[in-house]
């Protein structure tokens, strides 16, 4: 994966990393996003506006991910709108990014267990994108804290 300061070449929708940039700087004055941050910052652990970086990312099909050491990185060359900009900033279950909505406009028709199931497979995604999560390492390593986690809706009182 190679990070590059420019543009992906005027392609429908896609977004130069100054837009990208601009997105996610509009998405730190979400409510949800501020009261993250803020409980975060109180919690010990501040998230500089820095931390979030928009990048042309190669080799990968989601929209951003998370680098160890490096932050937060939004893809210019597949995030396109203001609002998928907005739901990474946030976490999966956390997020709205498996509503049920959302998950019928990307082809999933399950009506019970939909969002368990569309964590479940963003999470794995995000967790095969890392080379150090090979074979049954991502998957077991998402069971193994998987009730924790979810069930986790700090710093709101339930998921909203």
């Amino acid at each position: 994966m190679a990070h590059e300061p420019s543009s992906p070449g005027g392609l429908l929708g896609v977004k130069t990393v100054e837009e990208v940039q601009a997105m996610i700087h509009k998405s730190f004055e979400l409510p949800k996003v501020k009261l993250l941050r803020q409980r975060m910052a109180e919690a010990g652990c501040p998230v500089k506006d820095k931390f979030f970086k928009a990048v042309v990312c190669h080799g990968r099909s989601g929209a951003g991910f998370f680098s160890p050491g490096q932050g937060m990185f939004v893809c210019s060359n597949h995030a396109t709108f203001q609002d998928e900009v907005n739901q990474l900033i946030r976490a999966g279950r956390l997020s709205g990014d498996c509503h049920f909505m959302r998950e019928l406009l990307r082809g999933h028709f399950k009506l019970r267990g939909h969002e368990q199931d569309c964590i479940r497979r963003r999470v794995l995604l995000s967790l095969f994108s890392n080379p150090s999560c090979v074979g049954s390492i991502a998957k077991d390593s998402m069971e193994d804290v998987w009730d924790i986690c979810y069930n986790d809706t700090q710093p709101f009182d339930k998921a909203p």
